[in-house]
């Protein structure tokens, strides 16, 4: 027997993961982080977008197991070949608890996501991109799942406008939205959450303006001044509206630009188990 066949022979019989432990802790998550890879996730306008994820995966690790087999999280990743969605990540969940003897799984994907932009008055093209990303665990069959969607957006200040002869300071502000829905087939698209951010801003974020533009921006936002806390609330009142959505959290930072510090709002909703009505409302 030569030594490459001893080597083996000694690897597969030493399984130092699935060794007792006697601490008697439990282990809340253990798994791979900072993974990048290439996923697929669902567009509204052309079915499907290719990204590059970062990608967290991690289960929860009983106390009698010494620790919890790596390679297997990459193993289940590249069976579903990098598809993404609130559909799909269940299934990979699942997979991972079975995997991996786990009554806990749990998946983070960050992404930037991109969208072709139109300038508002020349309609010149850009494309600008957004921070998304989808949180999702499963413990004992149960999933839960929830996406976030971070979105740039102008604010101009109401009091600066109030007090000053002429003009009024603004900033780019980012707006962002986690939502929970209400059943797995409640799908809520990316675009329309970035549709209800933009919406609760003085005015959207471009990736290409032309001077026709800038005036048409400037103007627009100088009609629509709004503090974050008028931000967040205008998201919560369309999200409130929603019967789709079960929860959401919004948080609103502008980087101010004659502070020298950054302004911030929260709002974190639920709704009520009376609001939904009878089963299958």
């Amino acid at each position: 027997m030569t030594t490459a066949y001893r080597l083996t022979d000694r690897v597969d019989a030493c399984d130092v993961q699935g060794q007792p432990d006697s601490r008697g802790i439990e282990v809340d998550r253990a798994g791979v982080s900072g993974l990048r890879y290439p996923i697929s996730v669902l567009d509204r306008q052309s079915d499907r977008q290719h990204t590059v994820a970062l990608i967290s995966m991690s289960v929860a690790l009983p106390h009698h197991f010494k620790g919890t087999h790596m390679s297997r999280f990459i193993e289940v990743l590249n069976e579903h070949r990098g598809e993404m969605t609130m559909h799909t990540i269940p299934a990979i969940l699942r997979e991972l608890r079975g995997r991996l003897d786990a009554d806990q799984a749990s998946i983070d994907v960050r992404f930037p996501y991109f969208l072709e932009r139109k300038a508002p008055a020349t309609g010149v093209v850009g494309l600008l991109d957004y921070d998304c990303a989808f949180s999702a665990s499963d413990r004992r069959g149960q999933t839960d799942f929830v996406l976030q969607v971070a979105t740039p957006v102008t604010s101009l200040c109401p009091c600066s406008k109030a007090i000053s002869d002429y003009g009024a300071h603004n900033q780019r502000g980012t707006i962002t939205i986690r939502v929970r829905t209400h059943r797995p087939t409640d799908f809520v698209w990316i675009e329309e959450v970035i549709s209800i951010a933009e919406a609760s801003g003085s005015a959207p974020v471009y990736p290409l303006l032309k001077r026709a533009d800038e005036r048409f921006v400037t103007m627009q936002a100088y009609d629509n001044p709004v503090f974050v806390e008028d931000m967040v609330r205008n998201v919560a009142v369309q999200l409130q509206a929603d019967r789709r959505i079960a929860w959401f959290a919004v948080s609103a930072v502008n980087e101010e630009s004659i502070h020298n510090h950054a302004a911030f709002a929260e709002i974190e909703w639920t709704r009520e188990e009376k609001e939904w009505g009878h089963p299958g409302s």
